[in-house]
């Protein structure tokens, strides 16, 4: 009789502990952009269905093409008031929305992509992009012959900052006569705004193109006029051929399957993950064959010492763009620093206030 107790008692703990732990997952996506970009929300869908792939996560919603600002405060409740029990916001500029809206739904996860305000339900995500960033600023600085290269970036906002600055580290530890020129679009997501900035970068005398965009518009001149062209966000060289060197991509499956496993089993926290290379989260695409393979193995040599700790991107001495000495011989940049960079490098040319 009191084995049979036992085992009933353990059969209703069990029952319980998975009520709590066993957690299924309902997600809801906002999307600042449309799925079909081939950049940066594209690259979240990968890994949304990369997450769905778990058992206990159900068929996620996603809601495209979502306007900062406002607007976004309205997608994220119609998502929570039909179930979904995790929210992801995808772009910087749905912070202040996404906080808002936590405030009124305790019992729902809410993780921000890019911000940095928390809360206890409230968790915030990233990469760190400018480890793969600055190995294809190796690349561009090893292929360059007019020794100027074009940056197509979105806005003046540390996250691109830093990416300028890391790329431009890259290009300059090969080459210390090249330059990065940047011009600012003003925008995550306009094809013919991006077209153009890539146009203008072109015409003074560019032949490598980088960018921090959504879309391939940029990789598209640069193929058109015959020039080299980076990609970001996904391996974009179906859309440059000939130009394609490689890209510094995302992999937000790793992530949006940690915060999944996390929910499920009861252990998640509000915290600010930002992943490097070491976890998966960044990659940079494959090389392209245009770039020698003396250039390549040197790309690779550096990866590993990144990925093991052993180099510093963002280590002294370091000067700004006017000649200064920012940062010390032996000395490196906090996380703090890194995430509020607001300064551009030596070598980079451009304005930070438009």
């Amino acid at each position: 009789m009191k084995r049979l107790l036992t085992i009933f008692v353990m059969a209703v703990f069990l029952s319980l502990s998975f009520n709590v732990f066993a957690k299924d997952i309902k997600a809801g996506f906002v999307y600042v952009g449309p799925v079909g970009d081939g950049g940066w929300t594209y690259a979240h869908d990968l890994g949304r269905k990369e997450m769905e792939k778990l058992p206990y996560v159900k068929p996620s919603t996603y809601i495209e093409s979502v306007p900062e600002g406002s607007d976004a405060a309205r997608v994220i409740t119609n998502l929570v008031k039909k179930g979904h029990n995790v929210i992801f916001t995808t772009s910087f500029g749905f912070m202040d929305p996404t906080i808002n809206v936590a405030k009124r739904f305790k019992d729902v996860i809410f993780m921000h992509c890019s911000g940095y305000k928390t809360a206890e339900n409230v968790g915030t995500y990233f990469g760190r992009m400018y480890e793969p960033r600055y190995l294809s600023g190796i690349i561009a600085g090893s292929m360059t012959k007019s020794n100027i290269i074009g940056y197509v970036a979105a806005f003046p906002i540390p996250e691109v900052i830093r990416g300028i600055n890391a790329f431009t580290l890259g290009v300059r530890s090969v080459n210390k006569n090249a330059v990065v020129k940047v011009v600012w679009t003003q925008t995550w997501f306009d094809p013919g705004t991006e077209r153009n900035a890539a146009e203008s970068l072109l015409d003074v005398g560019a032949d490598v193109l980088a960018m921090h965009q959504d879309t391939p518009a940029t990789l598209q001149a640069a193929e058109n006029r015959g020039k080299y062209v980076i990609g970001y966000n996904s391996d974009m060289r179906s859309y440059a051929p000939k130009g394609f060197l490689t890209a510094p991509v995302w992999n937000w499956g790793a992530i949006y399957k940690y915060i999944a496993e996390n929910v499920h089993n009861g252990t998640w926290k509000s915290e600010q993950i930002w992943w490097g290379m070491d976890k998966g989260a960044i990659a940079l695409a494959p090389i392209s064959d245009t770039v020698p393979a003396e250039i390549k193995s040197k790309v690779m040599k550096v990866k590993d010492e990144i990925v093991q700790g052993k180099f510093k991107i963002f280590s002294g001495p370091i000067k700004d763009q006017s000649g200064k000495l920012i940062l010390e011989k032996g000395k490196t940049f906090t996380d703090s620093e890194l995430l509020g960079m607001n300064f551009f490098v030596e070598g980079v040319q451009g304005n930070l206030n438009n």
